[in-house]
């Protein structure tokens, strides 16, 4: 069997790749920044002068291939564009030996892969229903984000508002539910530190990104200040940028995103990575039903799987371009049964849905102008 074509689908759901085989078998991939799409849609071009008439069942030999092949090792763009083909090579695989994608993972370790949904509100009150209404939808777990005040994001207001909403959360759904909190790197450190020794007495499942991720070094003295679990890595782009949260254990939760960190390839590895130094995983999905089925694939087959990002239950969204997708039943991705990812594409329904370029960059502001992070 042999690589025939490498089509990239910028979408405005999503960036997606098709790989078709000469052998009428086609994988699909998705990537991730998809803000970015049409730089990874190039970088996907670029690279599938390299691909075609190779095999695809060399996945490990086709990653090295790609990252290395232009000399200068990749960042995010090549990172994505890698993940979408890898996912995509992947499924082409499972379909060849007509098994489940997991079962090339060493098949099964649990039967049901459990979810978290995002919640939000525009008071503490609201916050509270959202979060009544995801439990009694049957999910086990609920996730929100320190908030902002439309565009603007003043810290210490931030940091009160915060520790109110998870005081009320924990109070209107009790001990049995779980509550996850996503920072997602707006606080510096001296106001991340306040924050989550704030929450230490309300037991969050985990603090997501309580600091920016360039400098990982910085880690280390927040994880001497803060004993919650800690969630970290979904903006990483290589097993290398995960190499020190994970060897000098300064995380619980590794967000390993399978459409930025280089698809399934390197999932597996940093996976078994994290095993050896008791860090589960809470893969980071954002994204489309591909995302969704490759992270399900991943936490059906991983020991050390936590809990699983779900922010739309497949099959309410993108069901024209995906008509067949992965299954949600009482706050649990099931069990994939058929052959490959299990999700399929249908290529002229994509064609409707045009990625379009918004040219605004994801910002929050304080009050005397000065831009953080969104």
């Amino acid at each position: 069997m042999k690589i025939s074509a490498v089509k990239p689908y910028p979408l405005s759901g999503g960036m997606f790749v098709k790989i078709e085989t000469d052998k009428g078998i086609y994988g699909i991939g998705e990537a991730g920044i998809r803000g970015h799409s049409m730089a990874i849609t190039a970088m996907v071009n670029h690279l599938a002068p390299m691909l075609v008439d190779e095999d695809p069942m060399r996945t490990e030999h086709l990653w090295q291939k790609m990252f290395r092949g232009g000399f200068f090792p990749g960042g995010k763009v090549l990172c994505s564009a890698i993940s979408a083909i890898d996912i995509a090579l992947w499924d082409i695989k499972a379909k060849a030996f007509n098994v489940p994608l997991y079962q090339l993972f060493g098949g099964q370790v649990r039967e049901k892969a459990v979810c978290y949904p995002h919640i939000g509100g525009g008071s503490v009150e609201q916050l509270v229903e959202s979060a009544q209404q995801k439990v009694a939808d049957g999910w086990k777990f609920v996730r929100f984000s320190v908030p902002s005040e439309g565009d603007i994001l003043e810290p210490s207001k931030a940091v009160r508002t915060t520790i109110k909403q998870f005081e009320a959360l924990r109070d209107a759904l009790g001990d049995d539910i779980e509550i996850c909190l996503d920072i997602h790197t707006r606080l510096d450190p001296m106001d991340s530190v306040t924050l989550c020794r704030a929450l230490e007495p309300y037991r969050p499942y985990f603090l997501e990104d309580p600091l920016r991720s360039e400098n990982p070094d910085s880690f280390r003295q927040f994880r001497q200040h803060v004993a919650a679990p800690l969630a970290i890595g979904e903006q990483f782009a290589s097993k290398w940028e995960f190499r020190q949260l994970i060897e000098e254990e300064l995380m619980n939760y590794a967000r390993i995103d399978l459409c930025i960190v280089g698809g399934i390839t390197e999932a597996l590895k940093i996976a078994g990575w994290c095993e050896t130094h008791y860090i589960n995983l809470a893969p980071h999905n954002p994204l489309g039903p591909v995302s969704t089925a490759a992270c399900l694939h991943l936490d059906i087959a991983s020991s050390n799987f936590g809990v699983q990002e779900l922010p739309r239950i497949p099959g309410t969204t993108m069901t024209d371009v995906f008509p067949v997708q992965v299954e949600w039943e009482d706050g649990y991705l099931s069990l994939p049964q058929r052959p490959g990812l299990g999700v399929e594409f249908d290529e002229e329904a994509a064609e409707k849905y045009p990625f379009q370029e918004s040219g605004e960059a994801r910002l929050l502001w304080r009050l005397d102008g000065s831009l953080t992070n969104w």
